[in-house]
């Protein structure tokens, strides 16, 4: 597509949990829990509440269609304030500085002033019915131009479990929300924004990661289109092709509106009762519903089956609408004979409803209450379909395409948060936080300083396992060694199905500078972290004692003149093969000679000892 033509404008807000010991607005761990470790449940039914000035939000009205009974799993680590029957207690500070750390990396002006609100969220993700979030700082820039509007501080909402029911371990994880300008004109452009973003936050090394972190959201609209903001885009080799998708819906959608306008489209509110015409239809879904009602979509036919993304189509447009309502979807007449409906009743639904050759007539089936709200829900889409794309907040499906959540919030979403007090930015405070190296600098740097090659050293930069790894070159471990190890070797074992990560980060510390001092060789890691793995656990004792039995188990000491001996005794059973191969039998005499030590010998030691020896055969 010629996104420059179609006047793309996207932007992104990128929501990253912060590394913290204790939540945004009480003093509980910021841990996750198995659900099997809940220690209780309780139930809500959550309303949406007007605002300053009287008025509900569009999108808790839509969410109130429904009376939803949400269930909370509780922990031994959270509180009455994630039950939201206590108030809150003040910002944790230690969030606030990582939120003050990251927004000064990004060239952002700080708030005066940090003052708490409430965003009405009432899908059952907050006990409360609200969001607190507050602004911290405004205009930053990156490299590349993009502006950065804001940067909020807010709490990590509720996990969803399964349906209605939500586990509260997550709920108050403080969470930074970086937003910026609509300045990306590509897909590209919005994925290489977000991975900019993502670095600078990894840079600080106090955010958590692992799925589920961070997570993206992005706005996008084209030109005669409309904004939609795509929620929960958490990889990150998606975000283009999702920007890719959206566009192709919207240029599609506007496509058939001009095809609606040029055949004179209309949509007939009057809902007929058909539920006596499925009486004994084949259809098990229609044959016990107690309503099904149909609408005439005048001049539709071959459009509601339309494609607009891969997967999706203005049918599937109707439905997500229509779900709101609590019904399972719709029926349409692009898609039917079919789901057990016969051509005969086709005709006859036709008939009733008084539809035309270039009519599509919708129905819905459900209990008579849901099935008129849910056609109500079907003719509200039909007529967005005349007038183009609708503003809309979506949800992202697998592989990139997108579905309908609720409409785009408005103005009346937020209002002021009384139980938390504002906290101050003096020029002090800003002066005194301090900006952390780039991980992509840092990167750099391990090249310059430790002849790292470009693509080690960027690994190493970007790993999770950055921190022990500047703990062990300054304990003295060589660099290559550290890295190598704890990269791909670690990666090797774990895909071999190894339980690399019972190993705790001291006790790999630990082997890394016993291997340094000659405790053990090199090649004997693998076999080592092995052994680690398996005894890792109660009662397993300190790090450097666990090495060493490790170490006395997998690979003993051997003595130099252990190492000449075998060598010796090796090159003599082998003596022809030798003689044959000349130097050459180096390389498999050494696997059979590593093999016998077990990994208790540098290679390098063994390595010149086998070439001693059959220089002095040779010669």
């Amino acid at each position: 597509m010629d996104y420059q033509n179609l006047g793309l404008k996207a932007g992104i807000e990128i929501h990253q949990q912060l590394d913290t010991a204790e939540k945004l607005f009480c003093r509980c761990p910021t841990c996750l829990r198995e659900t099997a470790e809940r220690t209780g449940e309780f139930h809500r039914y959550l309303r949406a509440t007007e605002s300053e000035l009287g008025e509900i939000d569009r999108a808790a009205r839509e969410e109130m269609r429904l009376v939803r009974k949400f269930c909370y799993y509780t922990y031994d680590t959270v509180c009455l304030v994630e039950h939201d029957e206590e108030p809150p207690t003040p910002m944790n500070p230690e969030a606030l500085e990582v939120c003050l750390t990251i927004a000064k990396m990004l060239g952002m002006t700080p708030v005066e002033q940090v003052h708490t609100m409430r965003k009405l969220v009432i899908d059952g993700s907050n006990t409360s019915g609200f969001q607190r979030t507050a602004l911290v700082a405004l205009s930053g820039a990156l490299p590349d131009g993009c502006r950065i509007e804001t940067i909020c501080l807010e709490e990590e909402a509720a996990q969803r479990v399964e349906g209605e029911t939500f586990s509260l371990d997550r709920l108050g994880i403080p969470l930074v929300e970086i937003t910026t300008a609509p300045d990306m004109h590509t897909p590209e452009a919005v994925q290489q924004v977000a991975e900019y973003i993502g670095m600078v936050l990894r840079s600080t090394g106090r955010v958590k990661r692992g799925l589920g972190t961070i997570r993206q959201d992005v706005n996008i609209s084209i030109a005669g289109g409309a904004r939609v903001e795509i929620k929960g885009v958490q990889e990150l080799g998606l975000i283009a092709e999702v920007v890719r998708r959206e566009v192709e819906r919207q240029t599609s959608l506007l496509a058939i509106r001009d095809e609606l306008r040029e055949r004179g489209a209309t949509v007939d509110r009057n809902v007929v009762d058909v539920t006596a015409l499925f009486a004994e239809t084949k259809s098990a879904i229609l044959k016990k519903a107690k309503a099904v009602l149909a609408i005439r979509l005048c001049g539709f036919a071959g459009l509601v089956g339309r494609e607009i993304q891969p997967g999706r189509r203005l049918g599937s447009e109707m439905s997500d609408y229509a779900k709101k309502c609590g019904v399972g979807g719709i029926f349409h007449t692009d898609e039917l004979p079919a789901y057990g409906v016969t051509a005969d009743e086709v005709e006859r639904l036709r008939s009733l409803v008084g539809a035309e050759e270039n009519d599509c007539v919708v129905i819905v089936a459900a209990g008579r209450e849901r099935a008129g709200c849910a056609i109500e829900q079907v003719i509200v889409r039909a007529e967005m379909a005349l007038s183009g794309v609708p503003e809309e907040t979506r949800k992202m499906l697998e592989e990139g395409s997108t579905a309908y959540m609720r409409p785009l919030p408005g103005a009346a979403r937020m209002y002021p948060e009384t139980d938390v007090f504002s906290v101050a930015i003096d020029a002090d405070r800003w002066d005194r936080t301090a900006v952390p190296e780039l991980l992509t600098g840092r990167a750099a740097r391990f090249v310059r300083e430790f002849g790292l090659d470009e693509a080690l050293a960027r690994q190493v930069a970007f790993s999770e396992r950055l921190p022990i790894f500047e703990r062990a070159v300054a304990a003295g471990v060589r660099p290559t060694l550290a890295a190598r190890t704890l990269l791909a070797t670690c990666r090797e074992l774990a895909r071999d199905g190894v339980a690399v990560d019972r190993v705790d980060e001291e006790t790999l510390l630990a082997l890394l500078s016993a291997v340094e001092a000659g405790g053990a060789a090199k090649e004997a890691i693998p076999d080592l972290i092995t052994e680690l793995a398996k005894t890792a656990g109660a009662g397993a004792g300190k790090p450097r004692e666990r090495v060493d039995a490790a170490i006395a188990k997998m690979a003993p000491a051997v003595s130099q003149a252990d190492v000449e001996a075998i060598v010796r005794r090796v090159v003599a059973e082998r003596e022809a093969f030798a003689r044959e191969r000349g130097m050459g039998a180096l390389g498999p005499l050494m696997g059979i000679v590593m093999q016998e030590v077990r990994g208790s010998v540098d290679g390098k030691v063994v390595s010149e000892a086998l070439r001693r020896e059959l220089k002095h055969l040779l010669s």
